[in-house]
């Protein structure tokens, strides 16, 4: 082999070299990010799923105190309730959404993970 053979077969060698250690280290970064993702996102759901139960126990307190209003014939307090009601209702439908977007989320982040781990 020629010296200059020699030489372009070291540089092969040093830049494959540096590009496999290169995309390991990418992977790397991409494996800490993945993690960081899905603990984020599953910290999401965790308060997504505690604001639903708060607003499921809201909206039974709200109904038990107009029925409460009806019978006490105070219908403007009633009448306020269900107002209360209709604006729980639409934080519980926004709750729902939230969670179901973070479920998502979560799946995504973990296939991206178990790819990158897997090197698929």
């Amino acid at each position: 082999m020629t010296r200059f053979g020699k030489t372009m077969a070291a540089l092969a060698l040093g830049a494959s070299l540096g590009l496999s250690t290169a995309a390991v280290a990418q992977t790397a970064q991409d494996v800490k990010h993945d993690r960081r993702d899905l603990r984020h996102d599953r910290r999401d759901l965790r308060h997504d799923n505690r604001d639903r139960v708060r607003d499921r126990h809201d909206l039974a307190r709200d109904r038990a105190q107009v029925r409460q209003d009806l019978r006490n014939g105070d219908k403007a307090a009633a009448h306020a309730q269900m107002r209360d009601i209709r604006a729980d209702k639409r934080d519980l439908r926004h709750d729902r959404r939230d969670v179901r977007h973070d479920r998502r989320d979560v799946r995504h982040d973990r296939r991206d993970l178990h790819r990158d781990v897997r090197g698929k």
